[in-house]
């Protein structure tokens, strides 16, 4: 008696290239999130200034997307493949999600391009039931029930 209210499901897939300084490099790392997902990424902004590293606030530094659907899956597997599907206990969070790094993007499929050069990138993987939306909606909010929580 499988019931299909149940099984667990992608809701998300967020990919996050955080290069630390904004300029060519922040651009490159967009590309590659570009040819990756077919989408336009958005650029993520320093919150507050670090001297150490050279960050000042509001400077753009990092690139992410969000991606849903089959082409979630679709890259998830490839992201798994390139880490042969070993996860470790503290890449899942206590609400079921998950994340990990890979360390060259071309694991993932995409062809080296001497202009672009290797970045890292993050994968962070939002997991849902059927229904889950009752925490999000405008009309009639309610709350996900404790059985039902991932």
């Amino acid at each position: 008696a499988n019931n299909c209210m149940r099984e667990l499901r992608i809701r998300k897939l967020c990919l996050n290239i955080c290069v630390g300084e904004s300029g060519d490099r922040l651009t490159r790392a967009a590309k590659v999130l570009e040819q990756l997902t077919g989408q336009q990424p958005v650029f993520s902004k320093a919150r507050y200034t670090v001297r150490s590293f050279g960050i000042r606030t509001n400077e753009k530094i990092a690139v992410h997307c969000t991606v849903r659907g089959p082409k979630a899956e679709e890259i998830l597997e490839r992201g798994l493949k390139v880490r042969e599907y070993d996860l470790i206990k503290n890449n899942f969070s206590d609400t079921g999600n998950f994340g990990f790094g890979i360390r060259e993007h071309i694991d993932v499929g995409i062809k080296y391009d001497p202009g672009i050069r290797i970045y890292g990138m993050d994968f962070f993987i939002v997991l849902g039931r059927p229904r889950y939306n009752v925490a999000h909606r405008r009309v009639k909010q309610s709350t996900v029930g404790f059985s039902h929580k991932v």
